[in-house]
């Protein structure tokens, strides 16, 4: 596949002929459809070392560490706890002003002064909802008539309140403003690090973070309308009715009245269009409507199941205290996170503007509601990955992940701490989501088919191999390196104790900018035909909203793409290298990949 194969802006084309969206029913996941999620019941007895006796370093593989140590510990008989969990700090008392990720500050759309209101309260231990009622979130394109006018008299209220309480509309806009954009430090993580940054984005904080954003988000519009069963909606773009935004929230007024779901930063042309594009790239496809849809649902299956085989390829790289947003490491993006979450951001964001306000940048989203309902069916991911209840869907046990905590106003105004290890079981937040559809998971069924062997024509044998490539690579134009495989031609069995990954590590990026490039394994397709991300080739992408202050201000990140089924659908599981192909689709410019490899990952036990 040469550089001319894959243009930047070119019309995606399936080449797979009538089998490009034939449902591969007899291999599609199993699926376990439940109300409930798995009780984390030994979140609470976990043994947690007092903050005393942990060992803060950061910066350092805490696996190998043996630093300052005079070799007296070794990796083996290191304490059990090296480092310490994220831990947010007062956020009434310790605040500055945003600015990671806002590039043009001085023409930015909206205030980067993103501290809460401060009333003088202390901080409370949060307590779980005791009442018996569960709030049933719904699907926005298919709400009643009573629940789109309580949803909409909610957010008025919202928008009512003066912006100086932690209630009003300006004030929830702000939280993911302050806890993304710099607004808090790691002051009160681990031994204290004041000259670092909190990012609850890019690491396996975001699924947590979010979770208790909305949980207090939804009980505070409940409060305000007085309505105890309220629930949010969740924009259900893994099914094809649900794909287009919600028509509420197009209308700038409804009976000569403003709509409190309208936001005037939405980007024109997609609202016109409504049909999303899970893998949108900064440049709109020209194909029919029924191929983005599959192409959507291709998107779930991967984000869901071929990418997300183990915990840290689904919730993202570990990030601890004295981990830096910026010069950490490469704590890789979350397989949703970098997916479908991404493409909704940028897609939904105005573009023209100077920071893709609203959706389109962190500091900004918050402000418009379909934020809210976007978030609401990320968060419905996180359950619909545990409920396949396949191997390797198991939430973080690491204390440093169960003990990372936030700060939150809860709907009675009251300042509360929350806790990771408090989030993985929504029974005990009483929220739950209404699955309304005869098929309600059509994505089950989207596993690309596999791709004809006829087909396969093309020769890499001219393609340099890792160790032949001088890393690390720029990202100018299309990329091919062959790539080393542990193992060839595994058994069903020793695919279930460990997964095939391909890790892309050490990407630098200019984090002012939205970054994506794609990423394809084993594409032979003749020259002039055109694989697309539709296809069995397709590994997945890499993508990121803006994150620093500065611009050109570099950061580093790692992506995993799984290739167990992969290798199946392209029919390529015997051979001893891969061919990984990396196609820049938009603010690669200056973007470098410092290693590629491929590696056998345990699968995680439940």
């Amino acid at each position: 596949m040469s550089s001319s194969l894959l243009p930047l802006t070119s019309p995606l084309t399936s080449t797979n002929t009538k089998l490009a969206f034939k449902a591969r029913t007899n291999q599609t996941q199993g699926f376990r459809v439940s109300c409930n999620s798995a009780q984390d019941d030994q979140a609470d007895k976990k043994i947690i070392l007092p903050e005393s006796k942990k060992l803060v370093v950061p910066n350092v593989d805490r696996r190998n560490l043996l630093v300052g140590l005079g070799g007296l510990y070794t990796a083996a008989n290191l304490p059990g706890a090296i480092a310490a969990p994220i831990t947010s700090p007062d956020i009434t008392s310790i605040c500055k002003d945003a600015k990671d990720g806002i590039r043009n500050i001085d023409t930015a759309l909206r205030t980067t002064k993103c501290c809460p209101p401060s009333l003088g309260k202390t901080i409370k231990p949060f307590k779980f909802p005791t009442e018996k009622t569960v709030r049933m979130r719904w699907p926005a394109h298919a709400g009643t008539k009573e629940q789109v006018e309580k949803y909409r008299a909610a957010i008025q209220a919202m928008r009512d309140l003066p912006d100086d309480h932690p209630h009003s509309f300006a004030s929830q806009a702000k939280i993911h403003c302050a806890y993304c954009n710099g607004g808090y430090t790691q002051v009160d993580s681990g031994t204290g690090f004041p000259d670092i940054n909190i990012q609850i984005h890019n690491s396996w904080l975001f699924f947590p973070f979010h979770r208790w954003y909305l949980y207090f988000y939804e009980r505070i519009l409940g409060k305000l309308i007085n309505d105890p069963t309220f629930a949010l909606p969740f924009w259900k773009w893994d099914e094809p009715a649900g794909m287009p935004i919600a028509e509420m929230f197009l209308p700038e007024t409804i009976n000569g009245k403003p709509n409190s779901l309208y936001d005037v930063y939405r980007d024109g042309p997609h609202m016109e269009k409504k049909l999303i594009d899970l893998d949108y790239a900064g440049t709109d496809k020209d194909i029919p409507d029924q191929q983005q849809v599959q192409c959507n649902l291709a998107t779930v299956y991967r984000d869901l199941v071929r990418n997300g085989g183990d915990t840290l390829s689904f919730f993202g790289g570990e990030y601890v205290a004295g981990d830096s947003p910026v010069a950490g490491g490469d704590p890789s993006i979350g397989s949703v996170e970098s997916g479908s979450h991404t493409a909704v951001h940028r897609w939904v964001g105005q573009r023209g503007n100077p920071n893709s306000e609203d959706m389109g940048n962190f500091y900004s989203a918050g402000y418009d509601p379909s934020f809210y309902i976007h978030h609401s069916n990320v968060d419905r991911m996180w359950k619909l990955w545990k409920d396949l209840r396949l191997p390797g869907h198991v939430d973080p046990t690491d204390p440093d992940w169960l003990n990372a905590s936030y700060v939150f106003y809860d709907e009675n105004e009251d300042l509360v701490r929350v806790y990771n290890k408090d989030c993985v079981d929504i029974r005990r937040l009483k929220y739950n989501f209404v699955e309304n559809s005869k098929d309600p998971f059509p994505w089950r069924k989207s596993r690309p088919p596999q791709r004809r062997k006829s087909a396969q024509v093309a020769k890499t044998a001219d393609v340099k191999t890792v160790e032949q490539t001088k890393f690390p690579v720029r990202l100018t134009e299309i990329v091919k390196v062959k790539v080393k495989r542990p193992a060839v031609n595994r058994s069903e069995e020793d695919k279930e104790k460990e997964n095939e990954v391909l890790l892309v590590k050490g990407i630098k990026y200019d984090s002012g900018k939205f970054v994506k490039f794609d990423v394809f394994v084993n594409d032979k397709l003749k020259e002039g035909e055109i694989t697309t991300p539709c296809d069995p080739e397709y590994a997945g992408g890499f993508a990121q909203i803006p994150h620093n202050a500065m611009k050109s201000m570099f950061m580093i990140s790692s992506a995993r793409f799984g290739l167990n089924e992969l290798l199946e659908d392209t029919n390529t599981e015997g051979e001893e290298y891969a061919t990984v192909t990396f196609v820049p689709r938009t603010g690669c410019e200056d973007l470098t990949i410092g290693e590629v490899k491929i590696e056998l990952v345990p699968v995680p036990k439940a």
